[in-house]
């Protein structure tokens, strides 16, 4: 399979080639140049299939060529050996839990993905420089997915005192191949700096450049199946599916677009959304202006440019086509506040603040739509926002032990402005 530029002024390329490129010459982000098709019947007898027997029929069709069949099952094997359980918080509401992998975080399964992807396909010479941005989990799942991978460098740049202590802790006491940088700014800078190094072609003759943000095609494929694991899980398959998406920079609705082009059965999407409203506000208006990010409580959404924007306007075309399956709303961190405490108080289920974005989302599009079941994703352990957490339903939750070891360690980091030449002058030293 070929995959090519969102902006379709670069060269078509191979899997391998995709992944290690990152992002297109043209600045575009890569899209499989056709989307495979799976049968009725796999979807009719998919309770009887394995996690692992899932994730081969789903991604093969994308890695076909590029890797044997013992490889591609060796791969998602090893990327998604932890649950994914579905959770009925309330009558024909669910959560679908994505923190039971090792860094707490929903993030853990693109990266995982991407890190044994590319020790694959790297060059056979030389080292790769994976660069990386990130507004919380996305550094920590990256640090962890490649930590000690061979030939493989990784620059997490995350902004200044803009994410969890907890999720800071995780993507900077690695040490070996994992390099943090603490940016003097937004993760809108964090990013900007990422995408500026790609397309520097001075710093590209000297270092070979790739990404794991979700610009990174193996970040976003193996993130549908999520949606499978969802849908193999209901109890009832005659009713309609609308899924509520916690959305920052659109990478796991993209992904869940891609399963539903896929022929799953879900009906509809729900963006959901904190302060930053760029694709909300297009939804509504018909025009995409990205905004500057706002810092909330919800700080993995906190993303006012969102890279997956072209994806998801390659796979649904114009302004109707977005409408038909996506709607969208934005939440205050009071009325998420008030979401985590009502929905502990009630039903004596703990949400993470993105997973109470998404609930509140679900609660919405439901209104309308009371003969639909609804999924919410809860995508990050409530432990790694504690101090929320625990301040908002007065209780102390209990840390998981997996987590407690990253927050009893040192932090080593590298401060950094968020000015390009500086960024350059570090990666070339």
């Amino acid at each position: 399979m070929k995959f090519y530029s969102t902006n379709k002024k670069a060269e078509e390329l191979s899997f391998d080639r995709a992944v290690l490129k990152g992002l297109a010459t043209d600045q575009g982000v890569y899209m499989p140049k056709t989307v495979p098709v799976l049968p009725a019947d796999f979807f009719n007898n998919i309770e009887a299939k394995s996690k692992e027997e899932i994730g081969f029929a789903v991604l093969e069709p994308y890695l076909r060529g590029v890797f044997d069949n013992a490889t591609i099952n060796e791969i998602i094997s090893e990327t998604i050996n932890f649950d994914f359980p579905l959770v009925e918080v309330e009558q024909d509401v669910y959560a679908l839990e994505l923190f039971h992998g090792p860094t707490l975080a929903f993030k853990d399964v693109g990266a995982r993905f991407l890190a044994r992807c590319l020790s694959k396909c790297r060059p056979a010479s030389g080292k790769v420089k994976v660069l990386v941005a990130t507004s919380g989990d996305t550094g920590s799942a990256v640090a962890q997915g490649f930590l000690k991978v061979a030939g493989v460098e990784v620059v997490i740049l995350y902004p200044k005192g803009k994410i969890s202590k907890s999720q800071e802790q995780q993507l900077t006491t690695n040490g070996n191949n994992i390099e943090a940088l603490e940016v003097d700014g937004d993760f809108d800078d964090c990013q900007r700096l990422v995408k500026t190094a790609f397309s520097d072609l001075e710093l590209n003759e000297k270092l070979f450049l790739t990404s794991a943000n979700s610009i990174n095609i193996a970040r976003l494929l193996p993130q549908s199946l999520y949606y499978f694991f969802a849908y193999q899980q209901l109890r009832n398959k005659s009713k309609k599916v609308v899924v509520s998406v916690p959305s920052g920079n659109y990478g796991n609705l993209t992904a869940g677009l891609l399963a539903k082009t896929m022929g799953l059965p879900i009906h509809h999407f729900v963006a959901s959304t904190n302060a930053n409203k760029s694709v909300p506000n297009y939804l509504e208006t018909g025009q995409y202006e990205p905004l500057p990010s706002v810092a909330t409580i919800s700080n993995a959404m906190d993303v006012g440019a969102p890279n997956n924007f072209p994806r998801m306007q390659a796979l649904l075309g114009d302004w109707e086509g977005m409408k038909k399956n996506i709607s969208a709303f934005s939440y205050s961190d009071e009325q998420t506040k008030a979401a985590m405490l009502q929905v502990k108080s009630t039903r004596d289920y703990v949400m993470d603040p993105h997973g109470a974005v998404g609930y509140l989302g679900l609660q919405d599009y439901l209104k309308n739509n009371k003969d639909w079941q609804g999924i919410f994703l809860e995508t990050a352990h409530p432990a790694k926002f504690k101090d929320i957490v625990d301040g908002v339903i007065q209780e102390s939750i209990a840390i998981p032990e997996r987590l407690q070891k990253f927050l009893d360690k040192e932090k080593q980091v590298v401060a950094m402005s968020k000015n390009y030449a500086d960024f350059k002058s570090y990666l070339e030293a």
